[in-house]
């Protein structure tokens, strides 16, 4: 066992946001929780015979909690380490966003394995903030601020389209869809995959092959919740609305806002969450 374990900075999982409700047509202000999704950057102190070293190898987003366990099982499943009893130490700086792992000065370390996930940072205090501002200089076209438009009779539509189209769902069970809709409803086209980034990857790209002006007039549904990164992709290909069938994070609602683009969660029956954008979408 580690021991001491890492003293972690206490976050609230969720945060609450005003978010607008459509039911049955009918659009009304609420207040509403949305997971907590921040970055948190693994760093690794290791030792050969030339001293001691820190390394940089992951950022991966998270619920804040249990970020010792979370490093730890990282390191574990990523071959980097083979027990929990090869870490010294455990400590968290950046306000609790960043954790360093400290390991016995015996363990020898395989450097190609941490290049695999190396990431710079200059500081130790990265953040949902900074995670944003880094986004955003990948973020070069600005979406139209009122277009598209669409009912939202139209949004409650497409999880059931979107289950009907999906033919290897219906073998499998277990694949993510994205599917992409003109305003009316009708399905452009859709891309599966066992991931669900992968999935609006394949969606993205095989429309930046036919005519990527489509992606700016239209709306993109994904099967699961919505992170950080759904939202970063979209932004990128010049998406205006984002639909999911599940839960957005918080970073998600607050990357989304920034940018002024639609995004809706929970979209089931006749029921859907408006967390930005609210412009976008007309009363049935």
């Amino acid at each position: 066992m580690i021991s001491p374990r890492p003293t972690t900075t206490v976050h609230l999982d969720s945060s609450h946001r005003k978010i607008m409700r459509c039911d049955e047509g009918t659009m009304r202000t609420i207040d509403d929780q949305v997971a907590v999704e921040l970055p948190l950057e693994i760093r690794l102190v290791h030792h050969d015979d030339s001293g001691e070293f820190e390394t940089p190898i992951s950022v991966t987003m998270r619920t804040p909690g249990h970020d010792g366990e979370l490093a730890t099982g990282f390191l574990l499943t990523e071959g980097v380490i083979d027990a929990p009893d090869q870490i010294e130490r455990i400590r968290m700086c950046g306000g609790g966003n960043v954790i360093i792992v400290h390991l016995k000065p015996t363990v020898i370390v395989d450097t190609d394995k941490l290049t695999r996930h190396f990431y710079t940072s200059s500081s130790c205090g990265v953040c949902g903030k900074s995670a944003i501002e880094a986004v955003n200089l990948s973020i070069t076209g600005k979406l139209e601020p009122n277009a598209p438009r669409v009912k939202a009779a139209v949004i409650s539509s497409l999880p059931q389209a979107l289950r009907s189209a999906q033919s290897v769902f219906d073998r499998t069970g277990g694949l993510h869809a994205s599917g992409l809709f003109d305003t009316d409803g009708s399905l452009i086209r859709l891309h599966e995959d066992v991931g669900r980034h992968n999935a609006l990857d394949k969606l993205i790209g095989a429309q930046w092959y036919d005519d990527e002006s489509v992606l700016a007039e239209s709306i993109v549904l994904v099967s699961g919740r919505v992170s950080f990164e759904l939202v970063q992709k979209s932004l990128v290909a010049g998406i205006a609305i984002l639909v999911a069938v599940g839960a957005p994070s918080s970073l998600a609602v607050d990357l989304a806002s920034h940018h002024n683009m639609t995004l809706v969660g929970f979209n089931r029956g006749q029921r859907f969450n408006l967390y930005s954008g609210f412009q976008r979408v007309e009363s049935s």
